[in-house]
């Protein structure tokens, strides 16, 4: 990629440059600076590579996984030094120094920043994204692999493998939320591989909430993780394994019928501290379709009146959106084949979270996309819209925009 140079009016904000691009368009500048003061990461003095500057570019890391370090650093830079009226520009230093900048911020602003700015964004004009009042939302967990260091297999680790050893690279384990309708991922919380994705999750379901209704598969049920996601107030829908004792205690008109689910065998012997369910089970037909597998569905939304059991089990298959997400995560985003390039456990994480933050970016940038022209956000490529945001940042550094003079802090 070749180097371009800025030459942008002095006096202008970040904001104001890119405004309409992956990263301040998403994380306005002065929230990046509020996000660093608050774990305590904020230059403290004037420094080659500024924490500011190291937010947005392991940010663009994500964007930009099959470029050199060094010509990334060029693109972030020649956008800030056009923004800096009256001061000494920023120069790219050697590699070293980028490594060094990066250990000093850490992963810490990244995530508090995702944390903080990576939520939901349906509205209900949003095509797809409801199920009669409810957020479709579901869980879900995966893997990501890392760079083959021995700091890395030693915190990360790696999976073994049939015939001895361990597999090519060390794997990241996490799990995460994902908005259905927008494909936004929300909520996620990465760990060591030996980290179970249940036990990942138990910080997940945190972040889900009333209004919405949350899809999981049968791996994730459990009754210490279904009662804490329920404390929550959203309404679950999960699928439980076919040997789950679910006996039936009252058949309803639709077909479902409520059940209790215990904490312990002695808890379902003694009938205490029980939890109320409805149970919908039901048979995929036509061709392509398992055979005889039963699917078995238990719910917190026990009135059948007000979420019908044909209704619920159609909707349980838009579970599978967030195996289209992952991917535009794992592979689209990341590339195929392309392990994250960070050499230590803290760099790892930082790029993780770098990741979450250019894939909510992008994902924005497709709702605005798709709101405008009355779409479902769905049926817009992702891919087409990654790489038209690659070209566009490129050409953004070129042409400057005509913005108001004010001065650059």
């Amino acid at each position: 990629m070749p180097r371009t140079d800025a030459s942008l009016p002095g006096g202008v904000r970040l904001s104001d440059v890119l405004s309409v691009t992956l990263l301040a368009a998403s994380y306005p500048v002065e929230r990046v600076r509020q996000v660093l003061a608050d774990t305590g990461r904020e230059s403290k003095r004037e420094r080659a590579l500024p924490a500011t500057v190291m937010v947005y570019y392991v940010m663009a890391l994500a964007v930009y996984m099959q470029v050199s370090y060094e010509e990334i650093l060029h693109l972030v830079v020649d956008t800030f030094n056009g923004l800096r009226r009256r001061r000494s520009l920023i120069k790219v230093p050697a590699k070293s120094s980028i490594a060094e900048a990066r250990e000093r911020l850490g992963p810490d602003p990244v995530r508090l920043l995702s944390e903080q700015m990576v939520h939901p964004i349906a509205t209900q004009k949003t095509r797809g994204a409801f199920y009669r009042g409810w957020r479709l939302v579901s869980l879900d967990g995966s893997t990501l692999d890392v760079g083959d260091t021995d700091a890395n297999v030693s915190e990360i680790g790696r999976p073994g493998v049939s015939r001895g050893g361990g597999s090519a690279f060390p794997k990241l384990r996490f799990c995460t939320l994902l908005e259905n309708g927008t494909h936004v991922l929300f909520g996620a919380e990465p760990g060591p591989y030996a980290t179970g994705e249940t036990t990942l999750a138990r910080r997940v379901v945190n972040r889900l909430a009333s209004g919405m209704l949350c899809l999981a598969d049968r791996n994730f049920y459990g009754y210490q993780l279904w009662t804490r996601a329920a404390r929550t107030g959203a309404d679950l829908l999960w699928r439980v394994k076919g040997d789950a004792l679910l006996p039936c205690e009252k058949r309803l008109p639709d077909g479902s019928y409520l059940s209790t689910i215990y904490a312990s065998a002695k808890n379902r012997r003694s009938r205490t501290d029980g939890t109320p369910v409805r149970v919908i089970e039901f048979r995929l037909t036509g061709e392509g379709a398992p055979n005889d597998t039963l699917y078995r569905l238990i719910t917190t939304i026990v009135d059948h009146r007000a979420a019908p059991a044909l209704e619920l089990a159609a909707v349980y298959s838009d579970r599978w959106e967030i195996e289209t997400a992952l991917d535009e995560f794992k592979t689209h985003l990341r590339g195929r084949g392309i392990v994250l390039r960070s050499k230590t456990p803290q760099g790892v994480y930082q790029e993780f979270w770098g990741f979450v933050l250019a894939h909510h970016a992008i994902r924005c940038i497709m709702h605005d996309a798709a709101l405008k022209v009355d779409l479902d956000p769905d049926r817009l490529s992702y891919t087409h819209t990654l790489h038209a945001i690659r070209r566009h940042m490129l050409q953004l550094v070129d042409t400057p925009p005509s913005v108001p003079h004010q001065e650059v802090q």
